[in-house]
């Protein structure tokens, strides 16, 4: 039985970790690390799996072994066969299962709706059918605004004119990745060092590629994106956070940063000119960002003309599949520039999904592998403690049915019997996993530690399966002969 294990476990583990590399996000281990099966801990498993066996099995060999029977003949004078010592060993085993496979499947449980919580975030845009890329553009020609809005006033004009594009933008970041920190003042208000707010270069194009709706005046136009006008447009956090219950519109925000980078600006102040709704701005965990469960933080846009520093991202709106452009818009920058690289071209929505739930769908998939196994330990746990003391009291079984016991209350005895212990450990397990719950939302931000519906579902998840492994050696007792019982041995 050892060896039949071990063989079928390293099967397992074979096609295990095959699916584990397909389904690892992208970028969570260096590139060039090779995951396979390693002969040393293949090695110590299989001494492992076969030793267990080997040693739990001799155990009870040595002591059946023992010549002093008064102790096995005094407990079954109790009706208990084989000892209270091993009953007891028995139920503790069958408990620490129940509170493993509990604890497993609450994790799964709780990942599973903090991951569906995450789909139902509002990005605060459109990602369908965007295709982005960034620009490497060689810092020896494009340093200053003048340079790179001379680069891409063409660039733009050459991808709109691309059969099935839409709208094409340029951007320094994004979302929902997290654009640098500006410290800022705004005009008639003291907001000492607590003023900070994301800054965003895009061109005039960027809210309609996004589609990021307009809550309060207007955005940039082509005159003032050539102009390099010093115009902004600010989320809708921004005004509840520094301009609550006042009219943004015509406002002045003075943006910090813009004095520190290459092509800084002499003074960096913005006049306000319209107000969009919120957009996810945080990141993605691992990526510099919090994630979406972080809360939105201020943000201005500006346009791309007063300043050359930054990333350069391109981004295209467009009725056909977003990946089928790489090529055409590929062709519409070297046309303009040979000497600019495209990297990381990517659907939107695609490279939206593996930053920000590759991760935690990996994760999920993997609680979900191990409360199943847990689910499984414990529905042959409870069938085989009960199926083994059941087996052992069919003589008690047998007399009680010849003195009028009926089928039904046999049927209850051992259910109630399984039961005892299945809700023993699920005491245990619930412990253990509201303790380890709290560690685990520190981990994981977003994961509520304790959700009564998701542990109402795992607890009735387990006690349906631990029923049903109750039930089948319950049901064989029941059905038992009463004189074929009374001559059992």
């Amino acid at each position: 039985m050892a060896l039949g294990g071990a063989a079928l476990g390293v099967l397992i583990a074979w096609g295990g970790l095959r699916l584990i590399v397909v389904t690892m996000p992208p970028d969570s281990i260096p590139a060039e690390s090779v995951i396979g099966l390693n002969a040393q801990v293949m090695a110590f498993t299989l001494v492992l799996a076969v030793l267990t066996p080997l040693i739990f099995g001799l155990v009870p060999a040595l002591q059946a072994a023992r010549r002093d029977l008064n102790d096995p003949l005094r407990d079954s004078e109790r009706g208990v066969i084989g000892g209270f010592r091993t009953a007891r060993i028995r139920d503790a085993a069958v408990v620490m299962e129940v509170a493993v496979s509990l604890t497993l499947l609450v994790g799964a449980g709780l990942l599973m709706h903090s991951f569906f919580a995450l789909r139902q975030v509002n990005l605060g845009m459109e990602a369908d059918h965007v295709f982005e890329t960034m620009l490497l553009l060689p810092p020896d020609r494009y340093m200053t605004a003048e340079q790179v809005s001379t680069f891409f006033r063409p660039v733009l004009a050459r991808v709109k004119a691309i059969p099935g594009v839409m709208d094409a933008a340029e951007s320094s970041s994004l979302p929902p990745n997290v654009g640098p920190d500006s410290k800022i003042e705004v005009s008639g208000k003291s907001l000492g060092e607590q003023g900070h707010a994301q800054v965003q270069n895009v061109s005039e194009g960027y809210f309609r590629v996004l589609r990021i709706p307009y809550e309060m005046g207007r955005g940039f136009t082509e005159t003032e994106i050539n102009d390099a006008r010093k115009v902004a447009v600010v989320n809708r956090k921004f005004v509840s956070t520094y301009l609550s219950g006042e009219n943004p519109i015509g406002r002045s925000v003075k943006l910090m940063e813009l004095e520190n980078v290459a092509d800084s600006l002499r003074d960096p102040s913005f006049e306000i000119v319209g107000v969009v709704g919120d957009v996810a701005n945080q990141g993605a965990p691992g990526y510099g960002g919090g994630g979406l469960q972080a809360p939105i933080q201020p943000q201005v846009w500006v346009p791309y003309t007063v300043t050359g520093s930054g990333l350069q991202v391109l981004v295209v709106r467009s009725a056909q599949t977003p990946i089928a452009l790489m090529n055409e818009v590929q062709q519409a920058v070297w046309a303009t520039d040979r000497g600019v690289a495209l990297m990381y071209p990517d659907a939107l929505d695609h490279a939206i999904s593996q930053r920000l739930y590759a991760g935690p769908r990996f994760t999920l998939m993997l609680m979900i592998i191990f409360g199943s196994v847990g689910l499984i330990l414990v529905a042959v746990g409870v069938y085989s403690v009960l199926a083994y003391t059941t087996a052992q009291k069919t003589h008690q079984i047998g007399i009680r049915m010849a003195l009028g016991a009926e089928r039904s209350n046999v049927l209850r005895l051992i259910i109630i019997e399984g039961l005892r212990l299945v809700l023993a450990g699920v005491a245990v397990g619930l412990v253990v996993s509201l303790l380890g719950r709290a560690v685990e939302a520190q981990l994981w931000p977003g994961v509520k530690p304790y959700d009564p519906a998701t542990l109402a579902s795992t607890v009735l998840l387990l006690l349906a399966t631990s029923v049903l492994a109750c039930w089948i050696p319950a049901r064989r007792a029941a059905r038992v002969d009463p004189m074929v019982a009374l001559r059992y041995e």
